[in-house]
């Protein structure tokens, strides 16, 4: 038997059951609207002023801003509404379901992180009848998991304000002081295809690119060695070699190749300048061969992220916790809320482990121990 109240499983249930896939493939990309549409309900019910920001010009993608209390100060409680894509073939439960089974609680999108919000609002169920001196508010983004839109957004409209926030990713409710940046890109070849019988009939863009691969191996290795920060577990920028496609069949010189990447930044590497220095590889590899290239923007990337020295609300995250701040390698919204000027760390349920994997799961342990540490969060700073 649950020990989470039925209702929670409910509204964790609702959102889980609203497609809200983000995605740089057009095809699998979808409006996260439902889900902003349901949470800007719920927290109307409650008392919230809410506000519904669009993102792009076509109204497919939305951000919330629902906010109880009024004047300078308080605390953003933030999160993401969309997915990953999914390959509903390898689950063994429905994705848009939540499945209560072994002490966990499965479906897409439960812990990466739409599981966040229903915590957060049965977090504030135990203080909602008390007064606020400062606002909370409850800030819901549009993919995050593609091209931060939502937070960039944000960003260009300076909203909202407050003084500390927390992203609510999976952290298994440790509080995180820093993690790496991260960019994407495309790399695309093009040469001319022919008889394959003879190879001066073409110009073969699968052997450029395979002289191109040894150029990012040979420039992933002096990253390796030039920038190093122990604040990591892995200490080192990473450059991983994603995705490749290219040709039409074996007896033709093939015309066409795309390599998709991602570079993990360390403190002190600057986006726009290891994106130059590749393109710069990229000429000098394809320029003698008489290949054609073109660069492209998977993810125009976010910085590395640090926690403010001596910030308030990992302090008081740490006290709560009984958890040190600690780091980690993926990226978040974060460096777009510190934009906003506010004292930001990263803290939620569940774990990162679990998250774009088929059957992703939390554990049901962990739901009323995080209810408890957010519901003394919003008191310490609100009330």
């Amino acid at each position: 038997m649950s020990i989470v109240l039925p209702g929670l499983l409910r509204q964790i249930d609702k959102v889980v059951s609203l497609p809200s896939v983000s995605s740089a493939n057009k095809e699998l990309d979808m409006s996260n609207k439902p889900v902003i549409d349901y949470l800007g309900n719920t927290f109307e019910d409650m008392g919230f002023r809410c506000e519904v920001i669009s993102c792009d010009p076509e109204n497919t993608k939305f951000n919330l801003i629902a906010t109880l209390g009024a004047g300078p100060g308080g605390l953003v409680l933030a999160g993401h509404t969309d997915t990953v894509p999914f390959d509903e073939g390898l689950w063994s439960v429905d994705p848009f379901k939540l499945t209560e089974k072994e002490d966990k609680i499965f479906g897409l999108g439960i812990t990466d992180m739409k599981s966040f919000f229903p915590i957060v609002l049965e977090a504030i169920k135990e203080v909602i009848n008390h007064e606020f001196k400062e606002p909370l508010i409850v800030l819901a983004t549009a993919d995050e998991e593609s091209s931060m839109l939502g937070a960039k957004t944000l960003a260009e409209l300076g909203r909202p304000n407050a003084r500390s926030a927390v992203i609510g990713e999976p952290t298994g409710m440790q509080p995180v002081k820093a993690h790496k940046g991260i960019m994407m890109d495309s790399i695309r070849l093009v040469g001319q295809s022919g008889h394959s019988s003879d190879p001066t009939l073409g110009k073969n863009a699968l052997d450029a690119m395979h002289e191109v691969i040894a150029e990012l191996l040979t420039f992933r290795q002096q990253l390796k060695e030039k920038y190093t920060s122990d604040l990591f577990a892995i200490p080192y920028p990473t450059l991983n070699l994603g995705a490749i496609h290219g040709g039409d069949n074996p007896n033709r010189i093939c015309g066409h190749c795309s390599l998709e990447f991602d570079v993990r930044l360390t403190p002190g590497m600057n986006i726009d300048t290891v994106r130059a220095e590749i393109q710069e590889r990229v000429k000098r590899v394809t320029e003698p061969l008489g290949i054609r290239f073109e660069m492209g923007e998977i993810f125009s990337g976010v910085p590395a992220f640090f926690a403010e020295e001596n910030s308030a609300i990992l302090k008081a995250a740490e006290e709560l916790t009984g958890h040190s701040g600690i780091t980690v390698q993926f990226g978040t919204e974060g460096p777009f809320l510190q934009e906003l000027g506010m004292d930001t760390i990263v803290m939620g349920p569940g774990n990162i482990d679990q998250a774009h994997q088929p059957n992703e799961y939390m554990s049901i342990d962990m739901i009323n121990s995080s209810i408890d540490v957010l519901t003394k969060l919003i008191s310490k700073h609100c009330l």
